[in-house]
């Protein structure tokens, strides 16, 4: 039997906007193998964004079950959802969230240290990043001497430099020309075959849906056929 890394049941999350409540996710049920690359795509408000806030742990459901590599969401303290940020899930978004003042060895770093994970000789998971990603030889340059694509592989390293059970990607092509966002999305590719990293990855864009092994549409906050 395959091992589900991610299970969730009856998701559903309200807001209250005034006098008014919005329904940004209506009874979600999806599950997600270990290993898998799953694509997310739907339209503006079909709550993908919502649905990737509560797997990151950055915001609380309404109600229905969620669990995240054996762990049960619903029932984490706050606590135990910024551990759950910092050592089980890695974020990938479209804008890079690289700190300027520092190179991109320094962004990488970061990610280390708010892990408690200060690294102690060599690291042959992040040598084996490096390699994938291309980057070896800007690991001193800071954000503004780098590419578009450049900065997106340096955000995607400090991502899983931690060795996080899950990638969260989040349009992580929307700033990238075509041929870089066909570069990342190679190396996605790349980090789920040969490293077996579980990826779920929301895009507008078909062809990069294409690179996951399986997608899945959202509409009104619902998982649809």
């Amino acid at each position: 039997m395959t091992e589900q890394m991610i299970e969730i049941r009856d998701l559903t999350k309200t807001y209250r906007q005034g006098d008014v409540d919005v329904h940004a996710l209506r009874g979600v049920n999806l599950s997600v193998a270990k290993g898998e690359f799953l694509s997310v795509v739907g339209p503006s408000g079909s709550g993908k964004s919502t649905l990737f806030n509560i797997l990151g742990g950055l915001t609380p459901p309404t109600s229905g079950t969620v669990h995240i590599d054996g762990r049960d969401l619903l029932r984490m303290s706050d606590s135990q959802r910024t551990d759950l940020r910092k050592k089980t899930v890695g974020f990938v978004f479209q804008k890079y969230n690289l700190l300027p003042t520092l190179s991109a060895q320094g962004n990488i770093d970061i990610a280390r240290d708010i892990a408690g994970k200060k690294s102690v000789g060599p690291d042959p998971w992040f040598e084996e990043i490096l390699n994938l990603l291309g980057i070896r030889d800007r690991m001193h340059h800071k954000p503004r001497a780098l590419s578009g694509g450049e900065q997106q592989r340096v955000a995607i390293a400090r991502a899983i430099v931690n060795h996080p059970a899950i990638l969260l990607a989040d349009e992580p092509t929307g700033n990238l020309d075509s041929e870089n966002s066909t570069a990342v999305l190679g190396i996605l590719r790349d980090l789920n075959d040969r490293l077996g990293q579980t990826i779920l990855m929301i895009t507008h864009d078909p062809e990069a849906a294409a690179y996951g092994h399986r997608m899945v549409r959202m509409r009104d906050g619902r998982v649809i056929p």
